[in-house]
């Protein structure tokens, strides 16, 4: 079994929304996925509660028991445990941290959300695990063409000594009408831009932690770290 914790030190990056996807992505593709709701806010919950199989889909828990479920999971023969990290306090973050085989930390294109992306990757490579950042939430590019603040986001993040995806999640509204009937993206719309995207970081995701280090994928994020100015961020950045 492998177990991928999805944090963001921030408010509003848009973490349950990555957990949340990214596991029934996960079931579309064929991985027994279960989604751990480990957030107070129980916003996980929220969106999943009416499901069919929500029984079986979603656990709320806490940081304390979070050991416990990760061991019950295997047993019990699920492939890939997800959980929902609370954004505070440092903790219980830390807690999801430890369980996990790779954690993935959500940013927005913006300076404090990336602030608060260093803090997560601080925790991460003081517990020795491995890691990943994807940047949600970003303007759409224009004719192969990146908004400044996705250039200036990935750049950024070269400074912060760990991979990003190479696919940004971008802001489409079909995330909120999915969350308003309990489904993801690929639900929604299998053929749009947002489930393929989804797809793409799955897939991306689902590899790393099968032990692979895939190449970047072919997408309009290629090679972005190359290009736009830098936005110097350091480990004492705060929220």
């Amino acid at each position: 079994m492998k177990t991928l914790a999805v944090m963001s030190r921030k408010g509003g990056a848009g973490k349950t929304t990555m957990a949340v996807n990214l596991t029934l992505a996960a079931r579309a593709m064929g991985v027994r996925a279960v989604l751990a709701d480990a957030d107070p806010m129980r916003s996980a919950h929220e969106v999943l509660k009416g499901r069919e199989e929500a029984a079986s889909l979603l656990f709320e828990t806490s940081a304390s028991k979070l050991f416990a479920l990760t061991e019950a999971s295997r047993r019990s023969g699920v492939e890939l445990l997800i959980i929902d990290t609370p954004a505070a306090p440092e903790a219980d973050v830390a807690e999801a941290v430890r369980v996990a085989d790779l954690c993935l930390a959500v940013a927005r294109p913006t300076y404090l959300d990336l602030a608060a992306a260093v803090l997560s990757v601080a925790v991460i490579h003081r517990l020795g695990r491995e890691g990943l950042i994807v940047l949600n939430q970003c303007a759409s590019s224009r004719a192969g063409v990146e908004p400044p603040s996705v250039l200036k986001a990935f750049d950024a993040l070269r400074f912060a000594n760990l991979p990003v995806a190479p696919t940004a999640i971008r802001a489409r509204m079909v995330y909120q009408t999915a969350f308003a009937q309990g489904r993801s993206v690929l639900e929604i719309d299998g053929n749009g831009q947002a489930a393929g995207e989804m797809r793409d970081l799955f897939s991306h995701v689902w590899r790393r932690l099968n032990g692979e280090r895939p190449a970047a994928m072919a997408s309009a994020n290629d090679d972005l770290s190359r290009r736009g100015p830098r936005l110097a961020l350091s480990a004492s950045a705060s929220a």
